[in-house]
């Protein structure tokens, strides 16, 4: 038989768990079309697997690309780990539904949340439409090289509603408009919607510092409008949640738990909710899987989201950087990175920089790693590894050490500081918790903060390479079938014939990432961090080849995937 793609000799992980074995791959358009020896077929291209892991595509549940799919078509960083997916519309913030003239404000919000530019929101997207409807015509408009589907998000209908009073604390919609809400995410739904997100988060607010809509709002209320769900038959809830108090010690994880897993039993559908190890927090992310497991056992559907590694802000020359603070870098803060790294460069104005740095206290430092730009990015470290302990080490103030990477790896040492996820054996248990799924990627959000986007490298590489918590099996299970099933994307996730040809070629033993960096590829040239990688060979997008060990073939056969199809 002849096909117009064949992947021979590889080693087949096929998303559902099985054991993996070795075998051809052949594609005929869109699909997948044989899997087995398929020694005597030919093919228009055929890709040389030998040695190499050929799995379905990766799905990421956790994206806010909802912007940035408007002037980049690759999707990156994404794009560089394997992903074929991507699920946009995550805790609350959509750009559907808006209102004639409310774009800025829902620009403005998805800016203050997500760290996206609202200046680069407003000139990257068309804003031609006003339902989720209008909203993902105008997306399958646009080039795309991954597939992307999108949740209906409670603040824009919130927002859609009522207007700024959403924001207020005391806010309370009236019957009437809960039941405009209802009809508004049922029409979503329709429209192929892939469910319906809420931000609970104290960490989200409006620009004037008020919390997003819907952080204070009662349970029934997302009860009321999440009726549109059941009564569709499909689509997930998603939330970011609110585990913690205000202002008080303690937290709250019973209450927010309860309220989910009620709302899951009553409505028949999957829910999945951030989890993060959080060191304030004490034990709360067990607790938060043991009381899902519970309420599992009592007909919820209940998914903690977890991501693989630490979340950490990360500090870069052309960026936010550690050196922002001093009054001797003030000429260049803000400055592309080339002309930052000649400041530092230039005698008179190290020698400012040295003085002032070595008067600054260094406690925060201890909490604090350099990533030198020659060496592979690593999210796991040890003793002696952080910023003060290796300036220690060294006999010079932390900063001063700084400023000697930065001119040695010619401005590419970035520093990253763990938020959340800071304890690794806390992560490992999250991995293996049976009730969780993995998320959080994060990309397109918090461009100049965190770069996550590149978690499924790291995962296979350090928990299931490296670390060996999971067999490689589990571990593509996990990016794959687990989370396609999830979201309800159709034939997706599996390695199958009839199943969409989203493909990856991997290489185990190479993959790894380099440091992440800034570029200024933005609209107006704004600043963000990307990351790629070494180890994932070509990546297909519906039977299309997308990537080739981390270049763009030019092709961009991505889809834009509603609950409906």
């Amino acid at each position: 038989m002849s096909h117009d793609i064949l992947i021979t000799g590889g080693t087949i992980v096929d998303g559902t768990g099985a054991p993996a074995v070795r075998a051809d791959v052949a594609i005929d358009g869109d699909r997948v079309v044989a899997v087995g020896d398929l020694g005597g077929d030919r093919a228009r291209r055929t890709i040389d697997a030998d040695g190499l892991l050929v799995t379905p595509g990766f799905v990421d549940l956790h994206s806010h690309l909802d912007a940035q799919i408007g002037w980049d078509p690759t999707m990156s960083s994404s794009c560089w780990h394997g992903v074929t997916s991507v699920v946009m519309g995550n805790c609350g913030m959509t750009f559907a539904p808006v209102r004639p003239g409310q774009a800025e404000l829902l620009a403005t919000a998805m800016e203050s949340v997500e760290d996206i530019p609202a200046a680069c929101i407003l000139e990257g997207l068309p804003w031609d439409w006003e339902d989720v409807d209008g909203y993902l015509a105008a997306l399958d408009r646009l080039p795309r090289g991954l597939n992307a589907g999108a949740y209906v998000g409670d603040v824009a209908v919130r927002l859609y509603v009522a207007g700024d009073a959403a924001c207020e604390r005391d806010f309370a919609p009236s019957p009437q408009q809960l039941d405009e809400m209802e009809a508004i995410v049922a029409a979503a739904m329709d429209a192929g919607a892939l469910g319906y997100s809420i931000s609970r988060s104290l960490f989200h607010r409006v620009p004037d510092g008020r919390n997003v809509p819907g952080t204070w709002s009662e349970p029934d209320e997302f009860a009321h409008v999440g009726r549109a769900l059941a009564a569709a038959g499909r689509g997930v809830f998603e939330s970011a949640p609110r585990y913690n108090f205000e202002h008080e010690p303690g937290d709250r994880v019973d209450d927010e738990v309860g309220w989910m897993a009620e709302l899951s039993i009553r409505t028949g559908r999957p829910f999945s909710f951030n989890l993060q190890q959080i060191a304030s927090l004490g034990d709360h992310y067990r607790r938060v899987c043991n009381l899902a497991a519970e309420a599992n056992q009592r007909g919820a559907r209940l998914r903690p989201q977890i991501t693989p590694r630490s979340v950490g802000v990360l500090f870069a020359l052309g960026g936010n950087t550690l050196l922002d603070g001093l009054a001797a870098f003030a000429p260049v803060a803000g400055r592309p990175a080339e002309e930052q790294l000649a400041w530092i460069r230039d005698p008179h104005h190290r020698a400012e920089l040295v003085d002032e740095a070595r008067r600054q206290p260094t406690g925060s430092f201890d909490r604090m790693y350099p990533m030198a730009a020659d060496r592979p990015a690593s999210y796991a470290y040890g003793p002696g590894d952080s910023l003060a302990e290796q300036a220690a080490a060294a006999g010079v103030h932390p900063l001063e050490l700084l400023l000697d990477e930065l001119d040695r790896s010619e401005g590419g040492t970035v520093v990253n500081w763990p938020v959340m996820n800071t304890d690794e054996d806390a992560i490992a248990e999250l991995i293996s918790s049976p009730v969780t799924i993995i998320g959080l990627a994060d990309a397109g959000a918090h461009a100049t903060q965190i770069m996550d986007a590149s978690q499924p490298t790291w995962f296979l590489s350090h928990w299931v390479r490296d670390r060996e918590l999971l067999t490689i099996e589990e571990g593509v299970r996990r990016l794959t079938s687990d989370t396609a099933g999830f979201i309800g994307y159709r034939d997706r996730g599996e390695l199958r014939p009839g199943a969409f040809a989203d493909v990856n070629v991997i290489d185990l033993d190479a993959l790894a990432l380099p440091v992440p960096g800034i570029v200024r590829d933005f609209p107006g040239g704004a600043p963000r961090f990307v990351q790629g990688a070494t180890g994932i060979e070509h990546t297909l997008v519906n039977g299309v080849p997308f990537m080739e060990r981390g270049e763009h073939t030019g092709e961009l056969a991505g889809r834009i995937l509603r609950s409906t199809d």
